[in-house]
């Protein structure tokens, strides 16, 4: 039996032959495809990292530059705070001589007063707070107690008298202040 190719016949075959592609194409194609596919994979991925790694880098950069402006604040305070912990018994001499100048000509009370106000002002301007008044409450965490006494003038746990004033920066204690407080147990 020959093979005849009737038009029919011939219009399915070449229908077939139109709809799938050789497969030599197929095979062809598919590996092109696949390696694209592959490589625009490993880019896109090996693109993701490097954003992840700048993105990384950028915060260490962030917290690093945020952690020593930090510092740097800090060393600025310890640093005032030490030099105002040198000055501050100078501040003490001039007070108790204030205080015991009686019988002193007035322009001497006067000088002692004006060097009293400079060291003021130059404390102020670092920031330096003078803190503790008789009548105060007793706090732990800002006054030593080097003594204690019994007093109907003063309420339980009050200051009655200040032996040495208190001085900070902030929250930062420079001296605490000492203290005899009144009615504690």
């Amino acid at each position: 039996m020959s093979e005849e190719k009737t038009p029919e016949t011939q219009e399915v075959v070449e229908e077939t032959t139109e709809k799938e592609p050789k497969k030599e194409e197929k095979k062809a194609k598919r590996p092109k495809k696949d390696k694209n596919a592959e490589k625009i994979k490993e880019l896109e991925d090996a693109l993701s990292e490097e954003k992840d790694k700048r993105l990384r880098l950028a915060a260490e950069y962030d917290n690093y530059r945020k952690r020593t402006s930090s510092e740097k604040l800090g060393i600025y305070g310890d640093a005032t705070a030490k030099a105002v912990e040198q000055i501050l018994p100078v501040a003490d001499s001039i007070t108790m001589a204030l205080q015991n100048m009686q019988d002193v000509p007035e322009e001497y009370k006067k000088g002692i007063e004006l060097v009293q106000n400079q060291l003021k002002t130059s404390l102020e301007k670092l920031k330096v707070e003078e803190f503790c008044e008789v009548g105060d409450d007793f706090d732990p965490t800002l006054h030593n107690a080097i003594g204690k006494i019994e007093s109907d003038d003063f309420e339980e746990n009050k200051i009655s008298a200040v032996y040495q004033k208190g001085y900070k920066i902030g929250d930062k204690i420079i001296r605490h202040a000492m203290v005899q407080v009144a009615n504690c147990d």
